[in-house]
C-alpha cells in the first residue's frame, strides 16, 4: 500500500486509484482480536490461580515462567520460518493454559509440603521436585506426542495443522524445561515458609474449608465406586457408545466462514448480450448497494469475471463498513443483494463471500467439476448440468446452485464451398487470410517513424465488420487478378455453441457452485449434491474442487490423525513406565475428553471442522495428563506398600487439587474464545467451544473414572499374573 500511495502521486490530473479486494485489515483485525483475546486469557488464568492459592507471591511464579515460554516460542518459530498470524496466535491462546500447568503443579506441591510438613521454601522445593519431575516429564511428552501426527497431514489441512503443530509443541517444551529449573528457583527464592499456627482468614478461609468438606465427599464417593468397579466400567462402555453414534451425527465442514468485511458480485448474462445490457444491470446493482448502510464502497469491471470474459460479464468486489460501525454481517448484505438482485431476468447476478483461505477457490460454498466420462458429448453435459441446477432448486437444504462459466451462444459457421472457389480461381488459403485478417488482424512488416520501428497491422474497419453480410461483402483475388465477392464462396450458418471449452483431469468438463442454505454445514451440502448428481444419466461424472476437494481429503485423514496420535500418546507412555498396563489405564480417559467436545458444538450448532480436530487432539493430550496426575502418585504409593485400593483413593485425594487448578485456569483461558465477537470469532468459537466441553468433561468425569480405570487395569494384571504363576508351580 505505500508502494501505491508513492506512486499515486505520478497519476495524471484527475485519475485515482482503489483497492476493490483487501484482505489485509481482516487480517489486522483479527490478529488484534486474537491478542486481546491472549491477554483475556492469561488474566483469567491466574484469577484462578490466585484463587486457589490465596498468595500474590505463588501467581507471580507463572506470571514470570509463561511470558518467558511464549518468547521462546516466538523466537523457535521465527527460526522455522513460521509467521505470526491468526493461526499461530491461536495456538498460543490454547498453550497459556497449558503452559502454566507445569508450573501450578509444581507451585501447588511446593505450598503442600510447606503446609504440611513445616519444612523451608528450599527444603519444600527440593523434596516437590523429586515427586512430580516424573509427572512433569511423562505429561510433557504426550502433550508434545500428541501434537506431532497432526504435522504428517498431507495439503492445506497438513498446512494449517503444521501452524498449531509448532505453535503448541514448542511452547510445551518450553514449559516443561522452565518448570524443571526456573520455576523452583523462583518457588525458593521468593515464597516464604508457612508458619504451624498459621490461619487464612476472610474469603479464603472460607474457600480452604468448602474444598476441604468438597474433598472429603469426593473421598467418599470414589471408595463407593471402587467397590463396583464393573459397575462403572459397563457405564464407561454405554458411554463410549454414546460417544460414537453422537460424534457421526455432528455435520461436517471444512473452515468457519468468516465476515471478513467484503463480498464479491459476478454477472452472467446471455452470451449475445451487449456491452450496454451489461452496463445497465451493474448500475442498477451500484444503486442497491448506495441504500445498504453497511457498504462502505464498491468497484464494478466490466468484461471480466472469473468465469470468463466478453461483453456479458462484470465483476464487482465490495467492502464494508468496520465492524463497529455496521449492524449486519457480511452473509447478512450477500443476502439481501442476492434476495434483491433475484428479480432482475437480464442473467445470472450472484453475490457470494470471498473463500475462507485465499487462492483456493473464488468463493465460499462448494465448488465442483460436471464431467463427461462416458464421451456422450458436450451437448449432454449441458443438458446435465441444467438438469442438476433445476434439481437443486427443490433442495431445501441448498441456497443456491449455478455454472460457473459463460454460457453457450450464437455463432456463425462460414462455410467455403472448395469446388465452387476452385472453378472461380480462387485460393482456399486466400480465403482464410482475407477472413482472418479483416475480423482478427494480420502483422505485415516494421517501417521506421520518427527514429522507432513501429508495426504495420492490417484489419478492416470496425464499422465494416459489425455484420455477416459485412463480411461476405468482402473481396479477394483470384489467379486472374480478378475481385471476387466472398459471398460467392461462402456461407453462412448460424448455430448455438459452446463458448468455453474446458477440461478437468483429461475430460470436457463445466463448472458448478453454490451455498447451502442457513443452518446447513458444507458436508451436509456435498452430500445432497452427490445424491443429486446419482440421478444424473449414465456417464455423467463429477469431481470435487478447491475448498470442496480439501474438505473431502480432510474427512479422510481425520479418522487416522486421531488414531495415530492415540497410539503415539500410548507407546510414549509405555515407554515411559515400561508397562502396558499403565498406559492402558491412562488412555481409556480419552473418550470422557472427548464427549464433552461432541456434546459441546452439538449443543452450539457447530460443525466438526479443521478447528474442532486441533480441539480434540488438544483433549486427547490434556485427558491424558489429568489421568497421569493421578496414575502416577497411585503407582508410587502402592510401591511404597499400600494396596491397590488405599494407594488409588490416596493418590486421588491428593491430586484433586491440582488438577482442578490446572483444568480451570485452561478452561478459563479458552472462554474468551468461546465468547468471542466481532472479527474470525466463527473460527474462535469452533476451537474454544470443543475445546472447552471437552476439559468440563475429562475433568468433572476422570476425577471419578481414572481410580476406577488404574484399579480395573491393574487389578486384572495382577490377577492374570496370579494365575499364570499358580499354573507354573510344580505339584
Amino acid at each position: 500500500k505505500a508502494k501505491v500511495d508513492e506512486l499515486s502521486k505520478v497519476l495524471p490530473k484527475g485519475m485515482q486509484y482503489s483497492i476493490p479486494y483487501d484482505t489485509a485489515p481482516f487480517v489486522k483485525i483479527s490478529i488484534e482480536k486474537v491478542i486481546m483475546t491472549l491477554l483475556e486469557a492469561m488474566v483469567l488464568v491466574f484469577i484462578v490461580m490466585y484463587l486457589f492459592l490465596h498468595n500474590i507471591r505463588y501467581t507471580l511464579i507463572p506470571s514470570i515462567v509463561a511470558p518467558i515460554a511464549l518468547l521462546g516460542t516466538f523466537a523457535v518459530m521465527l527460526i522455522s520460518g513460521f509467521s505470526i498470524n491468526v493461526l499461530t496466535m491461536f495456538g498460543m491462546v490454547l498453550a497459556i493454559g497449558i503452559i502454566v500447568d507445569d508450573a501450578i503443579v509444581v507451585i501447588e506441591n511446593v505450598e503442600r509440603i510447606m503446609a504440611t510438613e513445616g519444612l523451608s521454601p528450599v527444603e519444600a522445593t527440593s523434596k516437590a521436585m523429586k515427586e512430580i519431575t516424573s509427572p512433569i516429564i511423562g505429561i510433557t511428552l504426550v502433550l508434545i506426542a500428541v501434537f506431532l501426527p497432526m504435522a504428517f497431514a498431507s495439503g492445506s489441512v497438513g498446512i494449517i495443522y503444521r501452524q498449531f503443530t509448532v505453535t503448541m509443541a514448542v511452547s510445551i517444551a518450553f514449559s516443561a524445561f522452565l518448570a524443571l529449573t526456573l520455576t523452583p528457583a523462583l518457588c525458593a527464592t521468593l515464597l516464604k515458609p508457612i508458619a504451624a499456627d498459621h490461619q487464612k482468614k476472610g474469603f479464603f478461609a472460607w474457600f480452604d474449608h468448602f474444598f476441604d468438606r468438597v474433598n472429603k465427599k469426593y473421598e467418599t464417593i470414589l471408595v463407593k465406586l471402587l467397590k463396583h468397579v464393573f459397575t462403572v466400567m459397563i457405564v464407561f462402555v454405554a458411554l463410549t457408545g454414546f460417544l460414537l453414534f453422537a460424534f457421526k451425527s455432528i455435520p461436517t465442514a471444512f473452515l468457519p466462514e468468516e465476515d471478513q468485511g467484503s463480498f464479491i458480485t459476478s454477472f452472467q448474462l446471455p452470451a449475445d448480450a451487449s456491452q450496454e445490457r451489461t452496463l445497465a444491470i451493474v448500475k442498477s446493482f451500484e444503486n442497491l448497494l448506495k441504500s445498504r448502510e453497511s457498504i462502505k464502497e464498491n468497484v464494478s469491471v466490466l468484461g471480466f469475471g472469473f468465469s470468463g470474459s466478453g461483453n456479458n460479464t462484470a465483476i464487482a468486489f465490495t467492502n464494508l463498513k468496520d465492524f463497529k460501525e455496521r449492524d449486519t454481517s457480511a452473509a447478512d448484505e450477500v443476502n439481501a443483494v442476492n434476495a434483491a438482485m433475484s428479480e432482475s431476468t437480464e442473467g445470472t447476478i450472484m453475490s457470494v463471500l470471498p473463500p475462507a483461505i485465499e487462492e483456493m477457490g473464488t468463493s465460499s460454498g462448494f465448488t465442483l467439476r460436471l464431467q463427461d466420462k462416458g464421451n456422450l458429448g458436450m451437448q449432454a453435459l449441458i443438458d446435465a448440468q441444467n438438469q442438476l441446477v433445476g434439481m437443486s432448486y427443490k433442495s431445501k437444504k441448498l441456497a443456491y446452485v449455478y455454472p460457473e462459466g459463460l454460457p453457450p451462444g450464437n455463432s456463425v459457421d462460414l462455410k467455403i464451398d472448395r469446388n465452387k472457389a476452385e472453378a472461380l480461381g480462387v485460393n482456399f488459403a486466400d480465403v482464410t487470410d482475407t477472413i482472418s485478417s479483416s475480423m482478427g488482424s494480420m502483422y505485415v512488416n516494421d517501417f521506421p517513424n520518427q527514429g522507432r520501428m513501429q508495426q504495420v497491422i492490417v484489419q478492416v474497419d470496425a464499422n465494416s465488420r459489425m455484420k455477416v453480410p459485412d463480411i461476405l461483402n468482402l473481396n479477394v483475388i483470384n489467379s486472374n487478378g480478378a475481385l471476387v465477392k466472398l459471398s460467392e464462396i461462402v456461407t453462412p450458418v448460424w448455430q448455438q455453441s459452446p463458448q468455453q471449452y474446458n477440461r478437468y483431469n483429461g475430460r470436457p468438463s463445466l463448472s458448478i457452485a453454490g451455498a447451502g442454505a442457513e443452518g446447513v454445514s458444507s458436508g451436509e451440502v456435498m452430500k445432497e449434491m452427490e445424491q443429486l448428481i446419482e440421478q444424473l444419466p449414465e456417464g455423467i461424472g463429477y469431481e470435487w474442487t478447491g475448498q470442496s476437494l480439501q474438505e473431502k481429503q480432510s474427512e479422510a485423514q481425520t479418522t487416522f490423525l486421531l488414531a495415530l496420535s492415540m497410539l503415539v500418546v500410548f507407546l510414549v507412555l509405555a515407554a515411559l513406565y515400561e508397562s502396558w498396563s499403565i498406559p492402558l489405564s491412562v488412555m481409556l480417559v480419552v473418550p470422557l475428553g472427548v464427549i464433552g467436545a461432541v456434546i459441546a458444538v452439538w449443543i452450539r450448532g457447530i460443525p466438526n471442522d479443521i478447528f474442532f480436530k486441533v480441539g480434540l487432539i488438544t483433549i486427547i493430550g490434556l485427558s491424558a495428563k489429568n489421568a497421569i496426575l493421578i496414575v502416577e502418585f497411585a503407582k508410587m504409593l502402592k510401591e511404597e506398600g499400600m494396596t491397590l485400593i488405599e494407594a488409588t483413593v490416596a493418590a486421588a485425594k491428593l491430586r484433586l487439587r491440582p488438577i482442578l487448578m490446572t483444568s480451570l485456569a485452561f478452561t478459563a483461558g479458552v472462554i474468551p474464545l468461546v465468547i468471542a465477537s466481532g472479527a474470525s470469532s466463527e473460527t474462535q468459537h469452533a476451537i474454544g467451544t470443543g475445546v472447552f466441553g471437552g476439559m468440563v468433561s475429562a475433568t468433572i468425569l476422570a476425577i471419578f473414572f481414572v481410580p476406577v480405570f488404574f484399579v480395573f487395569v491393574l487389578g486384572a494384571v495382577e490377577k492374570l499374573l496370579g494365575k499364570k504363576a499358580s499354573q507354573s508351580k510344580p505339584f
